[in-house]
């Protein structure tokens, strides 16, 4: 019996050691592996740090670049530069917006129950420009010394409408996705007119309108283009309430951007119009806004209607499939790769005409409006009688280039030939009827898709381009012819003058000079009476000469 309690003392002791053992091993596993981890942890954090680290001085290098190209030629000294990076985070704010609400509203349905909301969200666009046109530009000229703050109010309110779309997005709450973006369109046009009205105050001295304009819309778009790629990811990981959330935010910086712009883009108050005797309300102005900038606009106008044409024909005739290559077996270009390709196409244009536009900086705005004008006529003749895919791409690059080029000499034009008083009242009737352009003539395009036919869509528009263009062209030749006149008929025929050859050759009779001679140091260097003939301007310098010699309100210029 006690060898029996022996031998069991010695099992429990031999227990215990092998379980005391089985401890301390678990204990060094557990310390190697607390330290392994503690190790692996600091790496990771040095990783992190020096990822962070590198990608910080990745933006701060991209920041600086941004920075010398949106600062050069005296930008950062006038201004122009803040208005070029704040215009900037208005089309990247933009950008999100479209984003966000496009797989809600133009391709979240079928293709056959699309073309009614579709229809239904630009009778909504056109709405407000049709009733708010009248007062958006008047009343941005009430507010010429804070504009700075009015240009900050349009980028808050946005941001607070796109915290309510995104909130109104998971209820799907249609009315409240309509009105906001109904009111982000408006706030965006009325940023758009602000901008183009201060453009003068910021001007630097060695860069003429059209380029500063080109300069801001070139940022503009680059800005965009390149949220858009990430704004559609989000929206596909984390869905568009995300996005708008994200633009709210963007708006938001931007408003606060656009307080911190310089004290001199706020004109003071002048003396209304209206208020001296005699003197016309200041509304009628608009109505004789001069043949210069009445063409530019019906240039501009032909334009923005072939481009809301163009974007709605093209789409709904490539998802009904009523292009001649998707009509074959197993077509590379399908229908998401057809419309990628003429978005691409489209944008590039944009991107393309702002790059002219800067490079065209000497030539006369007039000028470049017919051009393009003239290039759209082409191009859509040539595609209506030669329609295919890279026809398409084509028709889609041009109307890019050209509405961006055409907009911004149409920009040059307002700013030099408008006054300060009523620019902003200008240019947003200009706005409203680019924009109400745009809504016919994407409601022109979704009429005519029905038919499924492209030579009838292009043939009509085409026909209607050619005649704006023949119209402009025989009223700006007459108007050249005018001016001639006029400059003819104040400089007299040349038979008024004297003739040098009965002028006495030997010079004035001494006995008839009077006794005392003005001393000529103390002589005026111009004299009231002496005869003064102006130099009759080309007929192809005469928008030159006016760009030449306008005055700018710019105090820095």
């Amino acid at each position: 019996m006690e060898g029996g309690w022996d031998r069991a003392r010695r099992v429990s002791r031999r227990v215990g050691r092998g379980m005391a053992g089985a401890g301390r091993a678990t204990a060094r596993a557990g310390r190697a592996t607390a330290s392994g981890t503690a190790r692996a942890a600091r790496a990771t954090g040095r990783g992190v740090r020096f990822a962070g680290l590198a990608a910080a001085g990745g933006v701060r290098g991209a920041g600086r670049a941004t920075r010398r190209l949106t600062h050069a030629g005296g930008a950062g000294r006038t201004g122009l530069g803040r208005l070029i990076e704040l215009t900037a985070g208005h089309g990247a704010g933009d950008a999100l917006v479209t984003v966000a609400l496009a797989s809600t509203v133009f391709f979240g349905v079928p293709v056959g129950e699309a073309r009614g909301p579709v229809a239904l969200y630009l009778l909504i666009t056109m709405l407000p420009f049709a009733l708010l046109a009248p007062f958006v530009g008047p009343i941005l000229d009430r507010f010429r010394s804070g504009r700075r703050y009015v240009m900050a109010g349009t980028l808050f309110g946005r941001g607070l409408l796109c915290f309510a779309m995104a909130a109104a997005v998971g209820p799907g709450d249609v009315v409240t996705l309509f009105g906001g973006a109904l009111g982000v369109l408006v706030l965006s046009k009325a940023y758009n007119v602000s901008r183009a009205a201060i453009m003068p105050s910021v001007l630097p001295a060695d860069i003429t309108l059209v380029s500063a304009n080109a300069r801001v819309a070139l940022f503009s778009l680059v800005s965009a283009g390149a949220v858009v790629p990430v704004g559609a990811g989000l929206s596909a990981w984390l869905g568009s309430a995300a996005v708008l959330r994200v633009a709210m935010v963007v708006f938001l910086l931007a408003g606060v951007s656009a307080v911190r712009l310089p004290r001199h883009v706020d004109s003071p108050d002048l003396e209304e119009a209206d208020g001296e005797p005699g003197g016309p309300p200041k509304w009628r102005t608009l109505l004789q806004v001069g043949p210069a900038v009445a063409e530019a606009v019906w240039a501009n106008v032909a334009l923005r209607l072939f481009s809301g044409f163009l974007l709605f024909f093209l789409l709904f005739l490539v998802q009904d499939g009523g292009v001649p290559w998707l009509a074959e077996r197993e077509p590379f270009f399908d229908v998401p790769k057809t419309i990628a390709l003429l978005a691409l196409a489209a944008g590039l244009g944009g991107l393309l005409g702002a790059v002219a536009a800067n490079w065209a900086r000497r030539r006369a705005p007039q000028v470049i409006v017919l051009i393009t004008l003239a290039v759209t006529c082409v191009t859509t003749i040539v595609s209506a009688a030669l329609f295919g895919l890279w026809t398409a791409v084509a028709i889609s690059l041009v109307t890019g280039f050209a509405q961006e080029l055409g907009k911004l000499a149409l920009d040059a034009i307002v700013q030099r030939e408008i006054g300060e008083e009523v620019r902003s009242s200008t240019f947003g009737v200009v706005e409203a009827l680019l924009q109400l352009a745009w809504v016919f003539g994407g409601l022109v395009g979704l009429l005519l898709s029905l038919s499924e036919s492209s030579v009838a869509g292009f043939a009509t528009l085409g026909a209607a381009l050619t005649a704006t263009l023949g119209w402009l062209a025989v009223r700006r030749r007459r108007r050249i012819r005018a001016v001639d006149e006029r400059i003819g008929a104040r400089t007299g025929p040349p038979d008024d003058r004297p003739d040098p050859a009965h002028e006495p050759a030997h010079g004035p009779d001494p006995a008839h000079e009077p006794a005392h001679r003005p001393d000529p140091a103390h002589e005026p260097a111009h004299r009231p009476d002496a005869a003064y003939e102006p130099a009759r301007p080309e007929p192809g310098d005469l928008d030159t000469t006016l760009e030449r010699t306008k005055p700018l309100t710019n105090p820095h210029g």
